[in-house]
């Protein structure tokens, strides 16, 4: 029995903000203190290390699990099963449902049963919960689905990432810039058709690294203490990241039996042009080669980082042919993974 993505779906956000959007903000450093540069500037460098120009932002009326739904609805068309068979129903989101102009995260009921109830599905048996896993929740929603398939207590689950991050940010944090709004999902099913999961790899790096990412006060000396916004040290997780998704990915594609060789597209968490550059070649130096071109598909320039939703958006996108000059046809091989709050590390190796 194999593990396959039968059916793929995404939501993508009407509102476009562009980098110039940002010019009029103000922008602080973590103690408060003036940047010691323009916005041009600061805008300039961002644009030259995250390669992001524009971003998606959720509409007013809608939240995280809003945009999941019209993601599964897309998904569960294009595997075209009916709901009522679904036996799991998994959502990766960090916030929950945060309305806009609110600051308070709504997580009860959970996402997934939000999902559930709005799909209409009446099978009681269809099982939700949510993942909070960092930007890898939704390739880790993956391995947990494809556990759940192994062992015969399931045969079709429902894996979402869903996020919101426009509600979370903190509009004095020039790190606000690098992220965004999505959705993707996937239909993960049992079957007797070659290829699908082949391997997997996580770890949580928690020892030092815990408070990697997390939620502080706002970098506006007189903003309210008790309103939290997300925060990141980015220099720590750029040099955590280029060390520890490399090995990952390395070790995930010696388990899985399969060659570099034999390796036609990573898909990776969105999160910093830059550094998803530098883990590639990182991860081809490991076998003592460099990237071919075109192994990596990407959507940071005009999607952003919308954390769990970046995965699964990407691989929905190359499935359909929506990203120029990138395809993928039925027996390659291709990497999954993810870095994020936690630290998480995950990775899948899958054949299409």
């Amino acid at each position: 029995m194999n593990f396959k993505i039968t059916g793929t779906g995404s939501y993508i956000p009407n509102i476009v903000t562009r980098n110039a959007d940002f010019d009029q903000h103000e922008f602080y450093n973590i103690d408060g203190s003036n940047f010691p540069q323009d916005n041009e500037t600061t805008i300039r460098k961002f644009k030259a290390i995250t390669g992001i120009e524009e971003r998606r932002y959720l509409e007013d009326n809608l939240n995280t699990s809003d945009i999941a739904v019209i993601a599964s609805q897309k998904a569960i068309e294009n595997a075209g099963i009916d709901p009522e068979t679904l036996d799991y129903i998994i959502v990766a989101h960090n916030y929950g449902d945060v309305k806009s102009n609110s600051i308070q995260s709504d997580t009860v009921p959970s996402l997934a049963t939000r999902v559930k109830s709005h799909l209409r599905i009446k099978n009681p048996k269809c099982v939700c919960y949510d993942v909070l896993f960092g930007c890898p929740g939704w390739i880790e929603g993956m391995i947990q689905a494809q556990a759940y398939l192994r062992c015969g207590m399931a045969k079709k689950c429902l894996v979402i990432g869903a996020e919101a991050l426009s509600r979370v940010v903190d509009k004095h944090d020039r790190d606000s810039m690098i992220f965004s709004d999505g959705a993707g999902a996937a239909i993960l099913e049992a079957t007797e058709e070659a290829g699908g999961i082949l391997s997997h790899e996580t770890a949580t790096h928690s020892f030092q690294e815990a408070g990697y990412i997390y939620f502080g006060k706002s970098n506006q000396a007189d903003a309210p203490e008790d309103v939290r916004y997300i925060k990141m040290h980015g220099r720590k997780i750029y040099e955590f990241a280029l060390v520890n998704v490399p090995k990952a990915m390395k070790e995930c594609l010696e388990n899985s039996g399969k060659s570099i060789n034999d390796l036609k597209k990573i898909f990776i968490h969105q999160a910093n042009e830059k550094m998803d550059q530098a883990i590639i070649n990182r991860f081809y130096k490991l076998h003592g080669m460099t990237p071919p071109d075109n192994v990596m598909p990407m959507t940071i320039h005009e999607l952003g980082n919308s954390s769990v939703a970046t995965v699964p958006t990407l691989f929905d996108l190359v499935s359909r042919g929506k990203i120029k000059d990138q395809e993928l046809q039925k027996g390659d091989i291709v990497i999954f993974a993810s870095v994020g709050a936690g630290m998480n590390v995950n990775a899948i190796t899958y054949e299409i």
